[in-house]
């Protein structure tokens, strides 16, 4: 997790969070070609030369590299996931100019102009416009070094993004298009904005839209600000709160949890909800005392996915918690699969577990899929082998997923190894947890919950709902878990006696 979440596309493939924001923000379903990498580039390479491709030549970084990067680009001009062919493909190479790593994709970048035609091409640099306290002013060396850079690579940027904590005047804009030989329209300010969601209407307002799109003679059009200027009312304008703790293994880094954060303010926004994330670490939540300190205060309870033992029984004891105190509480991919472990636990399985955390388990609830014991047991290849990707899913009529979704029949994606064991299902129902949706064929379970009557949201999914959230369309799942959270909050709260561990309280009324 270093680099944060790993974000998976409906085809399955395993790519890094910003082909996340990228589906945010463009409302669009990317395939895996969106998401390319020095290493499958270079593996590529090594492949095609060992079936004899290249006949034989001396395999170098250029034109054999570069000449796979240059496909990769060009790919994502073909049909996409919905079968509709962009106008525009948009790639974002990353690094620092100068960077040896960075070195082959900016040649290719630079090719990728030649072949198509320089008036089809648009180069957009983003830059750091540094302010210095301490003399009260804005560098602009920086910037002009960068492009020198590009330039010596052969690339001559057609905008630039000058990065600063506040507005760039327009004097310092001059400047820089004088000195990088780039238009004053070109240069564009992008002052650190209110939220992320501001970002489209700061280049908006700098002329960035129009001054592409008259470079690149594509069809101009008055832009509609109707949909995102009701999300921004909502994101600035929320007309009360609710705090969600989300107990984690990695809240360290909370980019791990990227687009679980970004689904629950999508929920938020569909109540008029501000959201305040609480990141409680798991381990904190394995004793009642602990998970009493650590979530007294939350209106809800999410817990996200994860691997390894680590924190597993901290994550147990936050779902006893919200259970018995009936706080809402929804569990994602391995949150699930505590779900399960705490149910089964509820009705006399002491040791259930998962064979995951404990192989010798008597009750292993959480089993390993039948395709993965090849690849757990240290026979095949990690990387790249869950089950990955959107599967349907069948949700039983009238239950708390299916009221949710508005539909008994939905898709949604995935990255486990392991799954509810079916033959401890029946044991399991006793703790009256309902498995309330699974794949069509019956056999795997994809949803569980307590029904309403006896929980207000007890939900559980194997799948990765957050991942097909988008600011404007929050999702289904996410905007009720949300609800229930007001709804929480709004109850009256009176004092309880808690007997015993993570006892019920017998006067909490919740709506």
């Amino acid at each position: 997790f270093q680099h944060g979440e790993v974000f998976v596309t409906e085809d399955g493939a395993e790519t890094d969070l910003d082909v996340g924001h990228y589906e945010r923000f463009l409302d669009r379903d990317l395939s895996g070609y969106a998401n390319v990498t020095t290493g499958q580039v270079y593996s590529s390479v090594i492949a095609k030369e060992r079936r004899g491709e290249y006949l034989g030549d001396t395999v170098q970084v250029i034109p054999h590299i570069t000449d796979e990067i240059k496909s990769r680009i060009l790919a994502m001009s073909g049909p996409d996931l919905e079968d509709q062919t962009p106008d525009v493909v948009i790639t974002e190479i990353g690094g620092t100019v100068g960077d040896i790593e960075s070195q082959p994709f900016l040649e290719a970048a630079r090719q990728v102009r030649h072949d198509v035609g320089r008036e089809n091409v648009f180069f957009l640099h983003v830059s750091l416009v540094p302010y210095l306290a301490p003399s009260g002013e804005l560098k602009t060396k920086p910037t002009q070094h960068s492009v020198a850079a590009l330039r010596n690579i052969g690339i001559q940027p057609d905008a630039l993004i000058l990065r600063c904590d506040r507005d760039v005047p327009q004097a310092l804009k001059s400047k820089i298009a004088l000195m990088c030989d780039v238009d004053v329209d070109g240069c564009i300010s992008t002052p650190d904005a209110p939220s992320i969601y501001d970002i489209p209407r700061v280049l908006h307002r700098e002329g960035l839209d129009a001054y592409v799109v008259r470079k690149l003679g594509l069809p101009f059009r008055d832009v509609d600000w109707t949909v995102w200027g009701d999300l921004l009312q909502r994101v600035h304008e929320p007309r009360e709160s609710v705090k969600v703790a989300l107990v984690g293994k990695y809240v360290d880094l909370p980019d791990a949890y990227l687009s679980v954060t970004e689904a629950l303010r999508a929920g938020g926004f569909a109540h008029r909800a501000k959201i305040e994330i609480d990141w409680v670490a798991s381990d904190e939540c394995e004793t009642e005392a602990g998970a009493q300190a650590a979530l007294a205060d939350a209106d809800a309870v999410l817990i996200p996915g994860g691997f390894g033992i680590r924190g597993i029984e901290g994550k147990v004891g936050a779902i006893r918690y919200a259970r018995t105190r009936k706080v809402p509480v929804l569990g994602l991919c391995l949150g699930l699969q505590c779900m399960v472990i705490e149910a089964a636990r509820s009705v006399g399985l002491d040791d259930a577990n998962s064979a995951e955390f404990d192989p010798e388990t008597p009750y292993p609830v959480i089993s390993t899929m039948a395709d993965q014991e090849e690849i757990v047991a240290g026979e095949a290849d990690l990387g790249g082998t869950m089950r990955l990707g959107a599967y349907p899913a069948t949700l039983a009529k009238g239950s708390v997923v299916a009221q949710s979704y508005g539909s008994d029949h939905v898709s949604e994606r995935h990255r486990h190894r392991y799954e509810v064991n079916n033959s401890f299902r029946e044991r399991i129902a006793k703790s009256s947890l309902e498995f309330s949706g699974t794949s069509p064929d019956g056999h795997l379970v994809e949803f569980v919950e307590l029904p309403a009557d006896k929980h207000p949201f007890f939900v559980g999914t194997q799948a990765h709902p957050e991942l097909k959230s988008r600011p404007t369309r929050p999702h289904p799942l996410f905007a009720s878990f949300v609800g229930a959270a007001l709804k929480y909050k709004a109850a009256e709260r009176l004092p309880v006696d808690i007997h015993g561990e993570f006892g019920v309280p017998d006067s909490v009324d919740v709506e």
